[in-house]
């Protein structure tokens, strides 16, 4: 449906988003109703019409022969397809990809993950994600013939995103990017940035609506990353690293972080660093599901780690609160998800952290979504969706390669 960019294909794209939102916002409407609402000429409706009922995009539903009083053969009735994945929005983790399918609505109609091994290279992280868009498809009905755009969620600044065969994490290339590869599978425009800022953007809307708002947001999940929203907008930084809680030293000394410094918060609060000093005490938990039983039996040797997790991030967020002053700090992912303690001492820190100044502590949340944060904030991010995005800086995105691949095996 995305041409590469020019006059024409602006034009173009501008007028099949109208369409789309009249149908989204009207419901089922003739090529004539959608003219006389969206003020574009019927020859034009009648070929975008064309175009999108061939993508699957919109489906025909009916047509208007009970009402009808005049003669002349019933005019169609045209809706969005259901079934049809509008929008696909990855976040790809250090240990798993998580995928959401929303409709032309935004409405998140599917989602899932699947793990990988945390030094698993560029090549194998794709193919799990072609593996569970295919399940996801199969499993539920949905077809991606009218995908319109991919956004893509990575950890770290999204100038470091590409990869070679044989490379790993964070090696700049100048083969093949990630949004190549994508774009080319799937026919389709895509956005690229960081993660936890796409996650940021998710929660930041929970938090406040439309309304503007300073929000912290922090994510202790594979790693640990963050995102800064200031005066209700989401803010990047110069090259996307905005809000990298993880590369914080939080203490002296510690254990090494993949960033090359010890003592990160990383290395503390990440779901892997919290098992990590489960071990270093004694107690092995191989899986996350063993992690929560020991939650749930409230294991000692757990608790004393969660609660020095929590420490340490409630200290890291009592600096940035005083740098900031947001109204409010949401904590996500995996570990308050699993172990919601671990909030009681990031607030109790930061309560002392934060005693000589209170007026300047913020509401303390747990996050309002788990797992998926991340591949819904790349579907908001897709379309500037959000009034968060106003300064949102327009990314050159992959145009859509001139021989679409439609299997998705």
């Amino acid at each position: 449906m995305f041409e590469p960019i020019g006059v024409h294909a602006l034009v173009r794209r501008s007028h099949v988003d109208r369409v789309m939102r009249a149908l989204q916002r009207d419901g089922a409407l003739s090529r004539g109703e959608i003219a006389a609402r969206t003020g574009i000429s019927r020859t034009t409706v009648s070929d975008i019409v064309g175009g999108l009922l061939a993508s699957r995009s919109i489906v025909v539903v009916a047509t208007d022969a009970s009402g009808r009083t005049g003669s002349g053969r019933p005019a169609e009735l045209l809706a969005l397809d259901p079934a049809a994945g509008q929008f696909l929005g990855i976040d790809f983790g250090h240990r798993r990809v998580h995928v959401s399918i929303a409709d032309a609505s935004h409405d998140v109609i599917a989602s899932g993950s699947v793990a990988y091994a945390e030094d698993a290279r560029w090549p194998e992280r794709l193919a799990a994600l072609y593996a569970l868009v295919e399940d996801l498809q199969t499993s539920t009905g949905i077809h991606l013939e009218s995908l319109q755009g991919i956004g893509v969620g990575v950890p770290g600044p999204f100038v470091t995103a590409e990869w070679a065969p044989g490379e790993g994490w964070g090696r700049l290339s100048e083969s093949r990017s990630i949004e190549a590869e994508l774009s080319e599978r799937f026919g389709a425009r895509v956005l690229l940035d960081n993660n936890t800022q796409f996650a940021a953007l998710t929660e930041a809307q929970h938090a406040t609506g439309d309304e503007p708002g300073d929000v912290v947001y922090i994510r202790l999940g594979d790693g640990v990353g963050g995102g800064l929203v200031v005066g209700g907008r989401l803010v990047s930084g110069s090259i996307g690293l905005a809000a990298e809680f993880g590369h914080i030293r939080a203490t002296e000394g510690g254990r090494l972080c993949r960033c090359g410094k010890t003592g990160c918060l990383e290395t503390i609060a990440s779901m892997p660093a919290v098992l990590a000093g489960c071990a270093a005490r004694g107690l092995e938990l191989g899986s996350i599901e063993e992690f929560r039983a020991a939650v749930a039996v409230a294991h000692p040797i757990v608790d004393e780690v969660v609660r020095e997790a929590g420490v340490a991030v409630g200290r890291v967020l009592a600096a940035a609160t005083l740098m900031l002053n947001p109204a409010i700090v949401v904590v996500g992912g995996d570990v308050p998800h699993h172990a919601p303690a671990i909030m009681r001492a990031i607030g109790d820190t930061m309560t002392y952290e934060l005693s000589s100044t209170a007026p300047a502590a913020p509401q303390l949340r747990q996050a309002a979504y788990s797992g998926d944060e991340g591949s819904r904030g790349a579907i908001a991010a897709l379309f500037h969706a959000s009034p968060l995005l106003i300064d949102y800086p327009e990314r050159e995105t992959a145009p859509r390669a001139a021989d679409s691949r439609r299997s998705f095996a």
